[in-house]
């Protein structure tokens, strides 16, 4: 029988500081530089390379987490030589630095570990040239032949890139090295295409090779969630049935569509936002406490609590999920138009803007405890938050006083902004009577720990580089999420929406998301801080 050694307490260590410290900020005592690499990104004129990628780089050779034997490889069909790339780099990562400020050297750093390549994703004397350019990466940086592939393209590429890599050699391991494939969002429009990208990609690659990105996951107050749960005595034996009475896990852009419309269009608040972003955060919720930070291990639990959500019918769509699309309103004191007179949206269009759904875990953990999910765009404001509500106790000691109704408990998870937890509870207010005011204990990262800003994606790229899964999603748990939504595709699909739009850009979405819960005899969490 194999047996596996159990994780030591230096590593038990490093995950957890890893999850809690601020990678340009407080570094991590523990964490050392990943090994050599180069980074190869497809995609690499696009707005995701220069927003979000470049910055987390920059973030990552600011905290001495990169090692000296990095190189960034941009491949696009821009034409353009190295240096001009370089120039661009440089410019973007001053342009886009969360921090506001950069440093010169940190930028040179980077700026002279970068190649290009200019060429087209669908060509094979595209992906010829990269093999040789790899080539001459590894002879003059020293990356020993690791490669991590980064896919920032449109989703109708991931398995073309993939193949062209496969059929010249470039996903093949030989001599200890690694090779790596990094897919952005979405993966798949619903579950039978997120089962063909699968089959598309294990075609060439193996599970390991590959890591499917979700950037919530990246965010320090995400990951603090497993840290809070288990790594304090005090919450663990109340997150269950018998204390909490529902979980609310609200999502909120204060923004419209802007110039994504077009895109927008053909895909909606539900596709885009809640088989990815919110169903993660309520694998992270719900799950049983792992065997071990080991990256399976937290996957498989994750994994279970997918399995456990009861399936929609039909019949339960039409009470469980509702679907709305913004007007014309206020939004931060300023007019905003309503989705159809956005640009590139149709006049007509019956696409969501706003999906709220009603889930139910069923294990013993939580069974009769219902997980209320929404998200939306032009909402009151922008905000990502979990909010713990705990059943509320006996009325019967206060039935002689002026205490009408006593509130329940809230543990708030603040994802965005403001990143913190909160606990909301009851107190006496000042006074001969007793009156119950409701109070609550703050705490807050930025006052904590510092307030730099960081783009999600840092700890993604240092964990691919790494080999470290564990905040990347697997083959299945893809396709479990797909398969929650899917009945409310189908029925959304065969219903057009008859009502749209029905709420004001400023609101926090449609009446009958209220009436959901009004059912149930619940509110959604009145957000007002």
């Amino acid at each position: 029988m194999s047996t596996t050694n159990p994780p030591s307490t230096r590593d038990v260590m490093e995950q957890i500081l890893s999850a809690t410290s601020d990678l340009t900020g407080l570094v991590n005592p523990f964490a050392a530089p990943v090994g050599p690499a180069a980074i190869v990104i497809f995609g690499a004129a696009g707005d995701l390379t220069k927003r979000k990628l470049l910055p987390s780089l920059y973030n990552l050779a600011a905290a001495n987490l990169l090692s000296d034997k990095i190189a960034i490889v941009g491949v696009a069909r821009a034409d353009m030589d190295r240096e001009t790339y370089r120039a661009k780099l440089e410019e973007d990562m001053r342009q886009y630095a969360t921090s506001g400020t950069v440093d010169p050297k940190v930028i040179e750093f980077l700026s002279k570990r970068t190649y290009y390549l200019s060429g087209n994703f669908e060509n094979a004397d595209t992906f010829a040239r990269l093999s040789t350019l790899l080539a001459t990466v590894e002879r003059e940086q020293g990356t020993r032949g690791n490669v991590l592939y980064y896919l920032s393209t449109a989703p109708n590429y991931f398995s073309i890139i993939a193949d062209q890599l496969a059929a010249i050699g470039l996903t093949r391991e030989t001599d200890g090295a690694w090779r790596r494939l990094i897919v952005e969002k979405p993966f798949g429009t619903d579950l039978e295409s997120a089962r063909m990208l699968n089959q598309q990609l294990r075609r060439t690659l193996r599970e390991d090779q590959i890591y499917r990105i979700d950037h919530y996951l990246g965010k320090e107050t995400v990951q603090n969630i497993m840290v809070f749960r288990f790594g304090n005595g005090m919450f663990e034996p109340i997150w269950n049935r018998q204390y909490i009475d529902n979980v609310q896990i609200t999502v909120a852009e204060s923004l419209g569509v802007e110039s994504r419309g077009g895109y927008y269009d053909g895909s909606g608040a539900l596709r885009d936002m809640i088989p990815n972003h919110l169903l993660q955060l309520l694998t992270l919720v719900a799950m049983e406490p792992p065997t071990s930070f080991e990256a399976e291990a937290v996957r498989e639990e994750k994994a279970k609590v997918l399995r456990a959500i009861t399936p929609m019918t039909p019949e339960k769509v039409l009470s469980n999920a509702v679907r709305g699309q913004y007007d014309e309103g206020m939004c931060g004191g300023k007019p905003a138009p309503a989705y159809r007179a956005e640009e590139k949206v149709p006049r007509n269009s019956g696409t969501e803007t706003y999906a709220a759904l009603k889930l139910a875990v069923d294990n013993w953990r939580w069974a009769d405890v219902p997980f209320y999910l929404r998200t939306g765009k032009r909402m009151a404001k922008r905000v990502s938050e979990i909010a713990i509500q705990f059943r509320r106790p006996p009325q019967l000691l206060f039935r002689n006083t002026p205490v009408e109704h006593l509130s329940r408990n809230v543990l708030l998870i603040r994802v965005q902004p403001d990143e913190g937890i909160s606990l909301r509870f009851g107190a006496k207010i000042p006074g001969p009577t007793v009156r119950m005011g409701n109070v609550a204990m703050e705490f807050k990262y930025k006052d904590a720990f510092g307030s730099t800003v960081t783009t999600g994606y840092e700890t993604l790229i240092y964990d691919c580089i790494k080999g470290d899964p564990t905040l990347y999603q697997r083959a299945d748990m893809v396709e479990m999420g797909w398969a929650i939504v899917n009945p409310v595709q189908e029925v959304w699909r065969a219903l057009p929406p008859r009502t749209f739009p029905n709420y004001d850009a400023g609101s926090w979405g449609p009446d009958e998301a209220d009436e959901m819960l009004k059912r149930d005899g619940r509110t959604w969490r009145r957000i007002e801080d």
